[in-house]
């Protein structure tokens, strides 16, 4: 059986037709799987794990679903989502992973990443990245009422897309650099990351680099077997209905 890895989903209740695609993929495919990794921004904004609303809660109780069928599940932070913690983990079942963890599947072995660091050339982001990753930052943002967060959450992701617009395409993608290191870290021949809205395989000499893809208009994942990895995308509508 695979090893299914996707991220990026950007879950949120202005876009059903994604949602609708998780719970479905969650059912069909990850339910015949070896193991699920979801490599950050599951979802589009989460201000807290005390989040309420009925898409959190149908997400968590489908994660949930999936791990007690015995399917171990895995979750990084992204930058979207970077307040999923202990709660969320328990609820779900989920393993909570760091941002740079190597897995060992069906004799390949591999770093996955979210993929946000090793976009070190957007310095403005790497600022942001550096006080929300803060574990002090974090607490109090907890600390503050729900309403108040939401709000954050909301003004937060204007100014990202405002920001993002005015932005070279080129400094919110990897730098090569960045990748060499972590790679070296590591000593891995294979990197998966997300983050970069930019699904592709790049090889690069004798190693690969795997970018997962975000769910819009086509879903993706990743699959690992004994034959290798497979990067596929599939209709959101045709997965959603």
């Amino acid at each position: 059986m695979p090893v299914l890895f996707i991220s990026d989903l950007h879950l949120s209740p202005e876009r059903p037709a994604v949602s609708r695609a998780f719970l479905v993929f969650l059912q069909q495919r990850a339910a015949s799987a070896n193991a699920l990794y979801i490599l950050g921004d599951l979802f589009e904004a989460w201000i807290g794990d005390d989040d309420p609303s009925k898409l959190a809660l149908e997400v968590q109780t489908a994660l949930r679903t999936l791990s007690d069928s015995g399917v171990p599940l895995y979750i990084q932070q992204g930058n979207r989502d970077f307040m999923l913690g202990k709660r969320f983990a328990k609820n779900t079942g989920a393993l909570m992973l760091g941002d740079e963890h190597i897995v060992d599947h069906h004799g390949h072995r591999a770093l996955v990443m979210h993929g946000d660091s090793l976009c070190t050339d957007d310095v403005d982001y790497q600022r942001f990245r550096r006080k929300a990753r803060n574990p002090i930052y974090r607490w109090g943002i907890g600390c503050l009422p729900l309403k108040y967060r939401q709000n954050l959450a909301t003004d937060w992701r204007a100014k990202s897309m405002a920001a993002n617009r005015n932005k070279a395409s080129a400094i919110m993608d990897v730098n090569a650099d960045a990748v060499d290191a972590v790679m070296a870290k590591y000593a891995v021949k294979v990197l998966i990351h997300g983050h970069t809205h930019r699904p592709d395989r790049h090889p690069l000499e004798d190693r690969e680099r795997i970018v997962l893809g975000d769910w819009e208009a086509f879903g993706w994942a990743l699959s690992l077997d004994k034959a290798g990895f497979n990067l596929e995308s599939f209709p959101i509508d045709a997965a959603g209905n």
